[in-house]
């Protein structure tokens, strides 16, 4: 049997063989299905969108603005309980984005930005609107800016910061920030000189959209009339300390005004422009507009408000150490106001006016100790309260980190990046 074996082997590859060469098989064989053929399908044509903008403006409601465009059916009041917002609140000024397809007059979506921190959709599904909030958000970097101040701040930080680092509404917020850091050592209307110079560490918020805005100082050094001024962002104190760790914040305000411009300086005589005549002028005048409102300088007790000749209507302040400060010319008192009423620093106290000896609106303001009258500008007003022990070390190494940002080793452009 074995003999046979490979006889009958090689008569089978032989028969394979030959119906192979052949094409036909003695069984049948399994269809074979053609490809199929994959149809090229040319793609949907995007529908045409178009977008329009409106603007709310002063004492109009949201409900106007979407009239404008003929957008109905929207249950203002259930979708704001729905998203915690009264449309009454809408700042005047808000864009709205009207999106709808070119086919149809009505919108099918609008888009508002209420807050730097918000933004919200209304949507329209079949014959109903949804609305929803989005929350945006923004990144902080941080950032060094140098320059030299030729005649004001805002005029230094507006040419020598590009629009790219920082919005022209934006720098008007850094150079506001600055004064507030400042508001105990100099009066920006005044002390600045050509020649001065700022350096500043701030953080400035970046959105995923490319949006940017100013966020907060960290810390700065400027250079005003030689004297050169540290401050530097400390959390766990009151705000800001200089370097030796003594707070900026001291027992009076260099000015009495946020709206800080100046029209008259201290002088022993200047020409009085109603009298006529040239008599001792024993304060500052600040140029500003009706209504402005005028803060305390310091803490203390109303002494009078009311009618005091020249000075129109005046307010004096008794304060500690024998200071008194007096605020001419006001317009109207702020409500509650009277003798006997404890005022803190920075608190409301009137409003500019032009009311007495005055050719213009504008705040008369007289520092006074022992009843004698003084440049509160050339007042030496102390040191601030110091840090002591576990919170000065947590300082001083806050202070190392910073100064490291705000006064590298190598040099610098302006808004050059340091993290």
């Amino acid at each position: 049997m074995g003999r046979l074996k490979l006889p009958l082997a090689l008569a089978v590859f032989t028969a394979a063989a030959f119906f192979a060469a052949s094409g036909h098989w003695p069984w049948r064989r399994l269809a074979v299905e053609p490809a199929p053929v994959l149809a090229t399908v040319a793609p949907a044509l995007a529908r045409p969108v178009t977008e329009s903008l409106d603007t709310l403006h002063r004492g109009e409601t949201v409900s106007a603005v979407f009239a404008r465009h003929g957008v109905d059916g929207i249950d203002l009041p259930s979708l704001s309980r729905k998203l915690s917002l009264d449309p009454r609140r809408l700042r005047a000024g808000l864009v709205f984005t009207f999106r709808h397809a070119a086919t149809d007059s009505a919108p099918d979506a609008i888009t508002v930005r209420t807050s730097p921190e918000q933004r919200l959709t209304f949507t329209r599904v079949a014959d109903e609107w949804q609305a929803a909030a989005e929350t945006i958000a923004w990144r902080p970097e941080v950032i060094r800016i140098e320059g030299d101040i030729d005649n004001s701040l805002y005029e230094a930080l507006d040419q020598q910061v590009a629009d790219s680092v920082l919005g022209g509404n934006e720098r008007t917020g850094l150079a506001w920030a600055l004064a507030d850091v400042y508001d105990w050592q100099v009066d920006f209307t005044r002390d600045i000189q050509p020649g001065d110079h700022f350096q500043v560490v701030l953080e400035r918020l970046v959105s995923a959209e490319g949006d940017v805005r100013f966020g907060r100082i960290l810390a700065s050094d400027l250079s005003v009339g030689g004297k050169q001024l540290t401050a530097f962002r400390f959390t766990g104190g009151s705000g800001f300390y200089d370097a030796r760790g003594s707070s900026l914040k001291l027992a009076f305000l260099r000015a009495p005004l946020e709206f800080r411009r100046i029209s008259s300086s201290f002088t022993r005589a200047r020409f009085h422009p109603v009298l006529g005549i040239t008599r001792r002028h024993e304060g500052t005048d600040y140029a500003a507009a009706p209504g402005t409102p005028v803060r305390a300088a310091g803490e203390g007790v109303v002494v009078r408000a009311g009618r005091a000749g020249g000075y129109g209507n005046l307010i004096e302040l008794r304060h500690r150490n024998g200071i008194t400060t007096r605020y001419g010319h006001l317009r109207a008192f702020a409500r509650g106001i009277h003798a006997g009423v404890r005022v803190s620093q920075g608190q409301q106290i009137g409003f500019v006016g032009a009311t007495g000896l005055a050719t213009g609106p504008h705040l008369h303001y007289e520092f006074r100790v022992n009843g004698v009258a003084r440049d509160s500008r050339k007042v030496d007003l102390g040191n601030g309260p110091p840090l002591t022990g576990a919170e000065l070390h947590r300082f001083e190494a806050e202070r190392d980190r910073l100064s490291r940002l705000l006064y590298p080793a190598a040099p610098v452009l302006v808004a050059q990046r340091t993290s």
